[in-house]
């Protein structure tokens, strides 16, 4: 039952998502300051074929891969608020809430081409408002990271054990993902073993020889005297 109203409740954001775009898509920009003549943004069907388009996302693994391999080629930017960002984000983060993301000061992060933004929030929703609001400007390499948080937790933070009936490839995927969690600072306790006790073997001991200390006979004595 949960799960039902869960699934209805994401169902209804998306569908508020979608009429959100088709709303905005053709004068949202003009909500904030107009761009300048040689930077007029892209085309409405073009962002409407982008929007659609699940190209735009990039998974858990991938963004954890590329936090510990040390990438230099992207940003993480949190677009949830400042105290969520302070409860727990990404390694090196930038904080821009979804309210504050076209302001002047953050302009130098998103418009650019020397690496890949990539905008992430609880689930997909508030992400996916910054990824349309960056790419109606005509901002480039711009990514979502799927899921969000949520689905960070679920696979990076927490991944499930697979069942001993799935394939080989799921336990692999497991290893990496325990592997990656570990590395995030998640601690697994040790296996407890019961060792089977040591047991010595005792070889007897053979009685040390008798030392023996042979008795030297007497000498017979002439017999004295004689004829």
């Amino acid at each position: 039952m949960v799960k039902k109203k869960l699934a209805k409740t994401s169902s209804f954001r998306y569908v508020i998502f979608t009429l959100f775009l088709i709303v905005i898509a053709g004068g949202l920009i003009f909500w904030y300051k107009a761009p300048e003549p040689e930077q007029e943004g892209i085309k409405v069907e073009q962002l409407l074929n982008d929007a659609i388009s699940s190209e735009r996302y990039i998974s858990t693994d991938q963004v954890a891969q590329k936090i510990i391999g040390e990438d230099p080629s992207f940003i993480l930017i949190d677009v949830r608020s400042a105290d969520n960002y302070e409860t727990y984000s990404l390694p090196n983060a930038i904080n821009i809430p979804i309210q504050n993301l076209l302001d002047e000061e953050y302009v130098g992060y998103l418009n650019q081409s020397q690496y890949d933004v990539i905008f992430y929030s609880n689930d997909n929703f508030y992400a996916d408002q910054a990824w349309l609001l960056c790419k109606r400007l005509g901002y480039k390499n711009l990514r979502v990271l799927e899921g969000g948080m949520n689905r960070w937790f679920t696979t990076i933070i927490n991944p499930t054990v697979p069942d001993e009936n799935m394939a080989a490839e799921d336990f692999e995927l497991y290893s990496t993902r325990k592997a990656a969690s570990m590395y995030f600072g998640v601690v697994y306790p040790e296996p407890i073993t019961v060792e089977e006790p040591i047991v010595k073997k005792t070889v007897p001991k053979k009685p040390a020889p008798k030392k023996v200390i042979p008795v030297k006979k007497k000498k017979k004595r002439p017999v004295e005297g004689g004829c």
